[in-house]
């Protein structure tokens, strides 16, 4: 078995019908398909049932403990001689495999990941979301952009791994939130080749309401100063830009009443983000509503950076006992 495609859910049947329907459609056929229902109150069995006569595909049942320890469940039970990790509301374009695979071969990778783009039956919503999340002015092409401000680390939502090597790191840690990018680190710093395939690619549905948007870019927020507290020199300028960005939003939201100008950054921001967004989407709607998932995302993460910062690093609170309220249920 050449891959082993490790997918955690909880309560997403119909996000894992579209999955597992992309899965369908892949040129290279030698995978096979590890579904880990995560402690779910909406299980998806049904949908696997439906898949098991065009898919290899291998279904189980846990107690909910996080997307981390599900991972490792379905990376034990795993064949293959790649793991590669999605999350469950991606669909996968039927060159994904293939692509990885001519990579490969062209370059052998101990790991590896690859970038996320917006579906077109997307909603302008989730597209604009995807724009926020992937564009050069909000997050630095960090997640795999051609410009970036930093270098690459694959996430858990298209992350791919030798079996050996998993097995070597121990897997995915225990963190509350960031454990993917925790692993990322110990792949770096245990000397293993990893690095980007630009072109395996997986459209990532995300969020589809503002209010879920928020919470996740806030716990991300949240996860770069747990990471900081692991791994001090994993910190870099770049992750600051958002908190300093909420800072700077609201002094000049402080002094609107007493100088109308004091937002003109502000205005000139969301006029580039729009003009960005419309260009590389067609879509004046999708613009718009990127002004809005812009901002959230920026504040959202800022505000997460800012309170782990003030709970941990001031306070001096442990990583559960800061967010213990917030654990998975």
């Amino acid at each position: 078995m050449r891959y082993s495609l490790i997918i955690p859910v909880f309560n997403r049947p119909e996000e894992v019908n579209e999955l597992l329907q992309s899965l369908t459609a892949q040129q290279y056929r030698d995978f096979e398909v590890l579904i880990v229902e995560d402690g779910s109150t909406r299980p998806c069995n049904e949908v696997v049932d439906a898949y098991r006569e065009r898919l290899e595909i291998h279904y189980y049942v846990k107690p909910n403990s996080g997307p981390g320890s599900s991972r490792n469940y379905g990376a034990e039970r795993a064949h293959g001689e790649y793991l590669l990790i999605l999350d469950s509301d991606c669909i996968i374009p039927p060159h994904y495999l293939e692509t990885i695979e001519q990579e490969l071969h062209t370059k052998p990778a101990d790991a590896f990941g690859g970038p996320d783009r917006a579906h077109p039956s997307f909603t302008s919503l989730q597209k604009a979301i995807n724009y926020s999340m992937t564009s050069f002015f909000t997050t630095g092409g960090i997640r795999g952009g051609k410009q970036k401000l930093d270098k690459f680390y694959p996430r858990s939502f298209n992350m791919g791994v030798r079996r050996d090597v998993y097995a070597a790191l121990g897997g995915f840690s225990a963190m509350r939130f960031g454990e993917d990018i925790d692993f990322s680190i110990r792949i770096f710093a245990g000397g293993y080749d990893c690095r980007l395939f630009p072109d395996a690619w997986v459209y990532h549905k995300r969020r589809s309401t503002l209010k879920q948007f928020f919470k996740q870019v806030h716990n991300s927020g949240i996860a770069r100063i747990n990471l900081y507290k692991k791994y001090p020199d994993s910190l870099k300028a770049v992750h600051l830009l958002p908190a300093l960005f909420t800072l700077f939003a609201t002094v000049l939201l402080a002094g609107t009443p007493f100088c109308l100008y004091s937002i003109t950054p502000l205005l000139a921001y969301a006029l580039l983000v729009c003009a960005d967004s419309t260009v590389r989407n067609h879509s004046l709607r999708i613009g718009l509503y990127s002004i809005a998932t812009s901002f959230i995302q920026l504040i959202g993460y800022g505000t997460g950076f800012l309170r782990a910062w003030w709970l941990r690093c001031v306070l001096g609170r442990d990583e559960f006992d800061a967010f213990k309220r917030t654990f998975y249920s």
